[in-house]
């Protein structure tokens, strides 16, 4: 195992797009709209532990180069058909390498983090479909999911 050599690279700009969803009973979201969760704000948490998993992204993927993040956006948006959040991570830089892997990391702490603040409320929830929507930049340019 190594780390790939991305030292003869030259730094642009790059863009990776992630989504994924959490399924949660009609319940769960209507506590989450309502502010009736006691561990707080859902949605607040949840883009924070998301911008915060795109940061640590290779203190958890092994190998991953770490990279200086331009930005990461983050929504989760509540749902009510069906029930659960979706959950989407744009994240930016002008590096040597891509960010794909820290736009799914966010995708991932946020909805561990909603899961998380749920999880007396629902112990069914799952985590599902998380996915690359888009990249752009780098040698292979652009490529987008075909949904």
């Amino acid at each position: 195992m190594r780390v790939v050599d991305v030292g003869g690279k030259r730094a642009t700009a790059r863009v990776a797009v992630a989504r994924g969803w959490l399924s949660c009973t009609a319940a769960a979201v209507r506590a989450v709209r309502r502010g009736e969760v006691e561990k707080g704000d859902v949605l607040a948490a949840s883009r924070l532990a998301g911008i915060m998993a795109a940061k640590r992204t290779p203190d958890i993927v092994p190998l991953c180069h770490p990279i200086a993040l331009s930005s990461v956006e983050l929504s989760v948006e509540p749902s009510d058909r069906p029930s659960g959040f979706r959950i989407e991570a744009r994240v930016r830089t002008v590096d040597r390498t891509g960010v794909e892997m820290e736009a799914l990391a966010a995708v991932c702490g946020a909805a561990l983090c909603v899961y998380d603040m749920l999880k007396s409320r629902d112990r069914g929830m799952r985590i599902e479909a998380i996915e690359l929507v888009e990249k752009r930049g780098g040698r292979s340019g652009t490529w987008r999911r075909r949904s």
